[in-house]
């Protein structure tokens, strides 16, 4: 199993994977712009081409990219929707330039579950047919608002709406589901959910974990992130990363960071879960 963590871009593209072998990561996600804004600035290819040698040189891989937090794939209005579909588009086209194999959409916020379903295959259908190989990857919410995607039955629905469906997947976050109402605190809680993850979207679609504990309650529909074993999920967060359907999976911790020493503590409790040293 692949373990990794979300990978500060402070700097420029060249310096991310010599922090995330500093980490003792086999994989990473980054984000390729601000992630509370629209503005960006267009990728140094020269940049670009370092990092690619980079990953291939550290055997670093997937790579993951995250798309900024101010897109709303959902969204009933239209200006939002075009401006975030276009930066999808963007993105997608910066995973070639740098040889990331998956971009992570969050599921937006709709003004019904159905609109926002609706709204999220014909934007994530408009990009894929705009752009060439890179895999979307949509990512469960807390059910926070007017959220989507915090029940599988929503992930599947956009899913079976995709056109090319050799391009469009799930990553699972762990606080997420569990502040959504799927328990994961005990080894039979962690089976019945991946279960009903198989069951509803099919484990062939899971292509990375969001190893994350949780800071709120079960049910809380609150997204609070926190160290992993010592939030409301705990001990259960060991039956997830050893859960035998995950084994081939990526897991990246999105984890609270104050210091080196965070990212640190929680590899080192991720790594032990699985008796590595």
């Amino acid at each position: 199993m692949k373990l990794g963590f979300h990978i500060s871009i402070a700097g420029g593209l060249g310096q991310v994977v010599a922090r995330a072998r500093a980490f003792r990561c086999a994989t990473f996600q980054i984000f390729t712009r601000n992630p509370r804004s629209w503005k960006y600035k267009g990728l140094d290819l020269k940049e670009a081409a370092v990092f690619r040698t980079a990953c291939r040189a550290s055997r670093i891989a997937p790579v993951f990219i995250h798309m900024p937090y101010v897109i709303n794939l959902a969204s009933p209005r239209k200006v939002l929707f075009n401006r975030s579909v276009r930066s999808l588009i963007c993105d997608l086209g910066r995973s070639l330039a740098i040889g990331a194999q998956f971009v992570i959409a969050h599921t937006g916020s709709g003004s019904t579950i159905h609109q926002g379903i609706e709204a999220m295959t014909r934007g994530i259908n408009q990009a894929l047919k705009a752009t060439k190989q890179t895999v979307v990857l949509l990512e469960n919410t807390p059910g926070e608002g007017r959220e989507i995607g915090f029940r599988f039955e929503h992930l599947a629905a956009i899913i079976n709406g995709i056109d090319d469906k050799k391009r469009i997947g799930v990553v699972l976050d762990t606080a997420h589901a569990f502040q959504a109402g799927y328990d994961l605190r005990s080894e039979d809680a962690v089976k019945r959910t991946f279960d009903e993850f198989d069951d509803v979207i099919g484990l062939e679609r899971l292509h990375l974990v969001h190893f994350n504990d949780s800071l709120t309650e079960y049910g809380s529909c609150k997204d609070r992130h926190w160290h992993v074993g010592q939030g409301a999920i705990g001990s259960g967060m060991r039956y997830i990363i050893i859960h035998a359907a995950l084994k081939n999976v990526p897991f990246i911790m999105e984890t609270p960071r104050q210091s080196d020493a965070d990212d640190r503590r929680n590899m080192e409790t991720a790594r032990n879960y699985l008796g590595k040293t």
